[in-house]
């Protein structure tokens, strides 16, 4: 198999699309965890149209595939950093990091 050197604009947008799925896939597992099934749902059905570009993308040429882990990397990196900062809004605010009232929150 040979490789051609990668068009920017597709690299881009293969890092792109797998840092959007890989954020993606940590709120949907956030949400299973927290027992919303409407919200996981919606999650579940964004990730796979999101996966659909960077895959079908690195299937022609093998080199993508650096660029779909770079942004698989920063997904998941970026989702979870930003899910931390939620539980920290919601702990100063006296709610669970589900969203719920706290047990000694409530009157």
């Amino acid at each position: 198999m040979t490789l051609h050197a990668p068009n920017p604009v597709i690299a881009f947008g293969v890092l792109a699309s797998t840092a959007a799925t890989d954020a993606v896939y940590v709120l949907f597992t956030a949400a299973v965890a927290a027992r919303r099934r409407g919200v996981a749902a919606s999650w579940s059905s964004v990730w796979y149209l999101l996966s659909a570009f960077a895959v079908i993308s690195y299937t022609g040429n093998p080199i993508y595939v650096a660029f779909a882990a770079a942004g698989s990397w920063l997904g998941a990196f970026g989702a979870v950093t930003w899910l931390g900062r939620a539980d920290l809004k919601a702990a100063s605010a006296g709610l669970t990091p589900g969203g719920a009232a706290r047990p000694s929150a409530l009157p």
